[in-house]
């Protein structure tokens, strides 16, 4: 059962690395307890359920808002949404950046001027601003237009790093034994280049998930999200505006506030790992004993040759 290429994989990715086994518990326990809120949290994220600004207490382990709501319940089910925006948000980046970096790389010529041309459009505008004026042209917006906002506007980078690295890729040998056999170019793209990429995408959606977050934070935090959908950003909103630490009332603006960073600590610990298996340079731990292992067995094999 354990012998699969996967569980295999898998063993190699946590062995000695304490980073990926700290975000992943971080990630998927967020993640657990987001999906789970109507069975974890007793209370309903929009009821009244006591006083406002009551503190943390056996009944309300953190506390309420101004309004009488349960802040417990509230985190919980606005991850629901605000996880969402990110992981929505990541995606639509991921596979943009993909999809013009490869084809920029790989086909080359008018191609790839032309995507770099729109590419290099998209850079001049610098992003939040970008973000602000969009969610302020189009009103108070919901998670969905947030999560496009977001993704159809921070593609640019990725695909340059992608690119670049495609073009690393393109004249290695085994491309040219590829073409040279008579392989389809989409063949070659998803077969032979797209899994030599795997870190690098799975890093930069990593990066983009964690500036989603912030992103869709930020836009509601300003009043630029509909403020009726309970969200992490939506809570800061609302504790900003009921003057939350002013009035003493700081689990109202801490909690919320916590949750992001607790979530973006475990995505940025998980991005890092991932740095330590894709460059030799940034192996520690247990991986540096693995890698110099295998570096000592390749130099053998080329030696008795």
């Amino acid at each position: 059962m354990f012998s699969h290429p996967f569980i295999k994989f898998l063993g190699r990715f946590y062995r000695g690395n304490t980073a990926a086994i700290l975000g992943s518990v971080i990630i998927a326990t967020v993640i657990f307890m987001s999906a789970c809120a109507s069975v974890i949290a007793d209370n309903e994220p929009n009821k009244r359920v006591a006083r406002g600004h009551q503190p943390p207490s056996a009944e309300l382990l953190l506390g309420s808002t101004r309004s009488g709501k349960d802040v417990f319940s509230q985190v919980l089910h606005g991850g629901q949404i605000s996880l969402l925006v990110a992981f929505s948000a990541s995606a639509i980046t991921t596979l943009i950046a993909v999809a013009v970096g490869i084809s920029a790389g790989y086909f080359g010529g008018r191609i790839d001027e032309f995507l770099m041309s729109l590419t290099n459009v998209v850079l001049v505008f610098p992003q939040l601003p970008l973000l602000i004026i969009l969610a302020a042209f189009l009103g108070q917006v919901g998670p969905l237009v947030i999560a496009l906002i977001i993704g159809l506007s921070s593609w640019a980078w990725g695909a340059r790093v992608i690119r670049s690295q495609t073009m690393a890729i393109r004249n290695k040998e085994f491309i040219l034994a590829a073409e040279v056999m008579g392989e389809s170019k989409w063949r070659i793209i998803f077969v032979e280049i797209l899994p030599n990429l795997i870190s690098i995408v799975v890093g930069g959606a990593m990066g983009t998930c964690i500036y989603a977050l912030m992103a869709e934070a930020g836009l509601e935090f300003l009043g630029l999200g509909d403020p009726t959908i309970v969200t992490w950003g939506t809570m800061l909103f609302w504790a900003q505006s009921n003057s939350a630490f002013v009035v003493g009332a700081w689990w109202d603006m801490v909690v919320p506030g916590a949750a992001i960073a607790i979530f973006g600590g475990g995505l940025a610990l998980l991005n890092m790992s991932i740095d330590q298996i894709s460059n030799p340079k940034l192996k520690t731990g247990g991986y540096i004993k693995t890698w110099r292992r295998m570096k000592v067995e390749v130099e053998a094999k080329r030696a008795a040759l």
